[in-house]
C-alpha cells in the first residue's frame, strides 16, 4: 500500500520514495505527496525525478483500481518509462500553485457547508473553481454567502483534522454532510475536518491551516439544478492564482 503522506500534512510538497511497480495505470510509490482524485477533490500533478537525472511529468493522480491501497501517478502520454523500474529511488513533487488552489477552495466548500444547512449532493473541487450542489428547494442569496464566507476567512478559524472510531461516526451520523461521497470503511477510523466553531465533517482532503489562507474566495454563480437542487459555484477574486 501507499503511505499517503498528503493525509497528515497538505503542505509538504516533495517526499523521497521507491517505485513499487509501472503498469497501465500509471506509476505506483511505496510513499507519496500526491493526493489521488476522490471526495470531489482533483488529483494532484508534478513531477518525478531519479537520482541520475530522468524526469518524468504526472499529470493526474488516481487511485488504482485494480490495486486497493495503491496510488497511480499517470505520466504524460508518451513518456519513456525506462528510468523508472520497480526498486527506483525517486523524488515526488507536486505543483505547488495547483495544490494551494485546491486546499483554499476545498476549506471554502465547507465554509459553504456552514452557511447553508442542507446535504450535499454533489462536488467538484479543481484548481479554477469549486462547486456544491445542496439538495434544496429555497433560494439562495449570492450577496449574504460572500458576505458569509468574507467573514469567517477574516475571523481566522484554525483549521485541523483529527481521527475518529467508525463507531463514533455511527453514534454521530449528522456528522456527514454529503449524500453523494460516503466516508471510507473498514480501517476503523474516519478522518474528520474541523473548522473551529463553525465545521465539523469526515473528509479526506487537502485544506489550510487556517480560515485566513482561503483569502479572497467568492461565489461566481448558483443555479437552480434540478426542483431538489441548488448549485453554489466558488471561485478567486483574484486573477493568476490558478497553475498555469
Amino acid at each position: 500500500m501507499t503511505e499517503e503522506l498528503f493525509r497528515e500534512d497538505a503542505t509538504l510538497l516533495e517526499c523521497t520514495a521507491t517505485v513499487l511497480a509501472v503498469d497501465e495505470a500509471g506509476v505506483m510509490l511505496d510513499r507519496t505527496v500526491f493526493y489521488p482524485l476522490g471526495g470531489g477533490q482533483a488529483g494532484d500533478a508534478g513531477t518525478l525525478s531519479t537520482e541520475a537525472g530522468a524526469a518524468l511529468s504526472i499529470v493526474d493522480t488516481r487511485k488504482h483500481k485494480d490495486r486497493p491501497g495503491d496510488i497511480a501517478h499517470l505520466p504524460a502520454a508518451g513518456s519513456d518509462l525506462a528510468a523508472f523500474a520497480p526498486g527506483t529511488r525517486v523524488t515526488a513533487r507536486i505543483d505547488a500553485k495547483r495544490r494551494l488552489a485546491h486546499r483554499r477552495f476545498h476549506t471554502a466548500t465547507h465554509l459553504l457547508c456552514a452557511l447553508v444547512p442542507h446535504p450535499v449532493d454533489g462536488c467538484s473541487i479543481t484548481a479554477g473553481y469549486a462547486r456544491l450542489d445542496f439538495h434544496m428547494t429555497e433560494a439562495l442569496d449570492k450577496d449574504a454567502l460572500n458576505a458569509g464566507i468574507a467573514r469567517l476567512v477574516a475571523e481566522a478559524h484554525p483549521v485541523r483534522h483529527r481521527w475518529i472510531s467508525e463507531a463514533e461516526l455511527d453514534a454521530n451520523p449528522q456528522l456527514v454532510r454529503s449524500m453523494s461521497v460516503q466516508p471510507p470503511r473498514g480501517l476503523g477510523r474516519i478522518r474528520v475536518l474541523e473548522i473551529e466553531g463553525v465545521d465539523l465533517q469526515p473528509c479526506g482532503g487537502t485544506h489550510v491551516t487556517n480560515t485566513a489562507e482561503i483569502g479572497p474566495v467568492i461565489v461566481t454563480k448558483i443555479e437552480k439544478k434540478s426542483a431538489m437542487t441548488r448549485r453554489v459555484v466558488l471561485g478567486f477574486a483574484e486573477r493568476d492564482v490558478s497553475p498555469g
